[in-house]
This record gives structure tokens, C-alpha cells and sequence, in this order.
């Protein structure tokens, strides 16, 4: 089996492209990058790709694959949301309709949380059924929920293809972590400084609660999607949901309460003195995800995480105090905050 990653240097990539090179029925693993990295995994190959409308012809990259797997997605520039619907979302279309074209017979598509429309009320968790309508005020919500749609229409059109849509909550993983504070939040907060020694309080806002994920576990979920027949959509999460209390644990520091409002007041105005690099839309959007419910990842694809989600949060502030990075483009842990390049062009990362 030939598999082809699309966005193969970033958080979900690099892990995604080590995980199917261990997989005996996997004999071939092409990773696509716009920068070809120093990391050279065994059993991964690369090609240069741009997935922006006028960029790579995907078509001949695809041809021979059993599968593509497409991890493709910007974060930034938030202030230029055209940007990053060029490449998310026209960028997302141009992989589809190549890889049917190259008569590729399976497309794995990463999802997200980010694409559903608020939880709940009573904030049970919700099963793949639930509405995928995003939430209006931030581009990252908006583009995960167009291309929901576009792919309704794709799947139609093509019933020879099977497209899987994988649905995680946030995913970290030690040799991200420098990546995404860069993307996050910039340098108006330098990481060392997330030590318990220097963070003593935590501030505990109404609506905070998420799921995490160890990237590396959401990578044995896009293996299994590539060689098990399965179709659709599946939720990716671990336990337990993340809250104030399970990071003020982390941090060995205590909870203090704090009016969403205010913190969002704060937010915004170090976006308008930009001071950080993710907008206030986000944060709106992030208090109003719904929990997941993962039963039809762990019975259709046979898929247990080995992480907790404290675990994969340990991972990442370990990451961010050492420093950690890979050697790709995305992940190098000397990249400068993106907010210090307002004009430069970032990359896409996976």
C-alpha cells in the first residue's frame, strides 16, 4: 500500500508519517511539504507541494496511492483570513478533487472539534451526528465547517472513494509545543515561564473545559482509518476533560475565578496592540466546543488512546520549557513568533 501525506512537517504530520512507515501492509510513504525537511524518517520520502489554487499539479503526486491522508491547514495570518481560506479551504478542494482524479481509493481529511456547532446545553457529550456548522466569529471555525460541506457534496460524487473525516480535540505533543505557542500566542508570554515556580495561579473561567489528545495516539487513529474500509466521520479524545482545576494541577498552582468577559476584554485589546496572534473569535469559539463522544472510533477502528489528556498536556509544557522542536520547517524550536513577521509568509502546517 502506497499512502501520501499532505501537510507531513507539522504537529500532526510528523507523527502521522512515522506512524504509517511502522505498518506492515504500508510499503510506501510519500510525505508532501511546501519545504522538504531535514528529518528523515525511515521508510518516508518527500516532494516539494503547495496545495494553494496555482500551485503543485497534486494530480501526478497522487497517482499509484491507496490512500491520501490531508493535514494541510494555516493558522496564520489571522489578520488576513483570505490567506488562510486560500489555502485551507480552496487549498482542501484542490487535494480532493486530485486524488479522485489520480483514482486514489481512500481520503482521510483532518477535521476537527473546531468544526462543530456548540455543545449542548447540558454539555453531554455529542456523537458524530452532531451539527456541523462551526462558530461564525473565527476564520479556523469557519473554514473546518465549509469544507464539512464541500465534502458532503464530494463524497456524492464520488462513492468510489471512501472519505474518512477525523474529528480530535486539541492534539500536543513535546516536539509541537514550540510551534504552537508561535501560533497561540506569540512571544508576549516567553515559554520558560510556564514553571510552577513562576505561574502560581490559574485563572478559572466559566464555559472552560476541552479535550486533548497525545498526538501520537490521533496518528494510530489516521493509520487505522488509511487500512481498516471505513467511512466518515470519527471523534479523536482522551480522558479526562481538561477544566482549570486539571491545569492548575499541572502547574502546581491554584485556581482563581475570572469573568470569561474580562479575560476576552484583555485578549482583544492585545490583538488590536498586536501583541499576540490568535484573535478574540477563537477564544469565543474554544468556549463553546462540545465534549465528544469517541465510541465509534474505539469500536469501528478498533482505537484506544495510550495517553491521558493530562499526559499529552504534560508533553507539551515539557516541549515548551526545553525548547523541543523537530527538524522541519514548522517545528524547528528556533522559528521566530510569528507576530514579530506580520508581513512574512508562514507556513501551512500540519
Amino acid at each position: 500500500m502506497k499512502a501520501v501525506v499532505v501537510g507531513a512537517t507539522g504537529n500532526a504530520g510528523t507523527s502521522v508519517v512515522r506512524h504509517l512507515a511502522g505498518e506492515p501492509q504500508v510499503t510506501e510513504v510519500l510525505g508532501l511539504a511546501r519545504r522538504i525537511p531535514e528529518w528523515h524518517p525511515q521508510g518516508v520520502r518527500w516532494a516539494e507541494a503547495d496545495v494553494d489554487p496555482g500551485g503543485t499539479s497534486l494530480e501526478p503526486l497522487f497517482d499509484g496511492a491507496d490512500a491520501v491522508v490531508h493535514l494541510a491547514w494555516k493558522f496564520q495570518p489571522a489578520r488576513r483570513p483570505v490567506e488562510t481560506w486560500r489555502t485551507n479551504v480552496l487549498g482542501t478542494v484542490r487535494v480532493c478533487e486530485a486524488a479522485a482524479a489520480a483514482g486514489v481509493r481512500a481520503l482521510v481529511y483532518a477535521s476537527s472539534v473546531g468544526a462543530y456547532a456548540p455543545g449542548p446545553p447540558d454539555g453531554r457529550p455529542v456523537d458524530e451526528s452532531w451539527p456541523t456548522h462551526g462558530w461564525p466569529g473565527a476564520a479556523y471555525t469557519r473554514e473546518k465547517a465549509y469544507v464539512e460541506r464541500y465534502l458532503d457534496g464530494f463524497q456524492l460524487a464520488h462513492p468510489e472513494l471512501r472519505v474518512v473525516r477525523m474529528r480530535p480535540g486539541f492534539l500536543f505533543k513535546e516536539t509541537a509545543a514550540s510551534e504552537q505557542w508561535r501560533i497561540f500566542a506569540g512571544g508576549l508570554l516567553p515559554q520558560r515561564l510556564l514553571r510552577p515556580d513562576l505561574l502560581p495561579v490559574v485563572p478559572d473561567l466559566p464555559g472552560l473545559r476541552f479535550q486533548a489528545l497525545h498526538t501520537d495516539d490521533a496518528a494510530a487513529a489516521y493509520a487505522a482509518a488509511v487500512l481498516r474500509p471505513v467511512r466518515g466521520p470519527f471523534n479523536l479524545a482522551a480522558d479526562p476533560v481538561v477544566d482549570a482545576g486539571v491545569l492548575a494541577d499541572l502547574l502546581e498552582a491554584r485556581t482563581v475565578p475570572l469573568p470569561a468577559a474580562a479575560a476576552r476584554a484583555a485578549l482583544a485589546a492585545a490583538w488590536r496592540l498586536r501583541l499576540v496572534p490568535a484573535d478574540p473569535g477563537l477564544f469565543d469559539a474554544v468556549l463553546r466546543l462540545p465534549l465528544l463522544d469517541t465510541a465509534r472510533a474505539r469500536g469501528e477502528l478498533g482505537w484506544r488512546p495510550r495517553h491521558t489528556a493530562t499526559e499529552a498536556l504534560a508533553a507539551f509544557l515539557s516541549g515548551l520549557r526545553a525548547g523541543a522542536g523537530l527538524p522541519t520547517p514548522p517545528l524547528h524550536a528556533a522559528a521566530p513568533a510569528l507576530h514579530r513577521r506580520p508581513y512574512a509568509r508562514p507556513h501551512a502546517t500540519g
